[in-house]
Formats: structure tokens, C-alpha cells, sequence
């Protein structure tokens, strides 16, 4: 009897951590600062990210874009 009081201590356990777990994902109000600034944004330059989908779009118009290996020429 001691031994299913035990298992069930442990499986209460188990499961209360499981459950809160993920309980704080998310940004916190005081941490959107910080993620706000331009260096911590994903594309942190728009004019060189523009000229590189240019100079992708170019060489890649055959094979799909940046998604896929080689040149237009039909190089891999």
C-alpha cells in the first residue's frame, strides 16, 4: 500500500511539472525594448536585403530562388 501511495505522489509530481512547464512562454512587457531595436530585428538592413534578392532572383530564376542550389545556367 505504501508502494501505489508513492506512485501516485510521484505521477502527481510528474504531471504538475509537465503541465507548468510551458507556463511562461511568451515576451514579457519589460523584454520588448530590447527586441525592438534594429539590430535584433531579422532583417536589420532592408536596402542590402533588397540587392541580395535582386542579385538571388537573377541567378536563380530558373531553379526556384534561394531554395535551391546552383545557377540559372542549369549548373549544380
Amino acid at each position: 500500500m505504501n508502494f501505489t501511495k508513492s506512485w501516485r505522489a510521484m505521477l502527481l509530481l510528474g504531471g504538475m511539472c509537465v503541465i507548468t512547464g510551458c507556463s511562461s512562454l511568451g515576451v514579457e512587457p519589460w523584454d520588448r525594448d530590447v527586441l525592438a531595436k534594429d539590430e535584433m530585428q531579422l532583417v536589420s538592413a532592408p536596402l542590402d536585403a533588397s540587392l541580395d534578392d535582386h542579385i538571388y532572383f537573377s541567378k536563380e530564376a530558373s531553379s526556384g530562388g534561394r531554395g535551391f542550389g546552383g545557377g540559372g545556367c542549369g549548373c549544380n
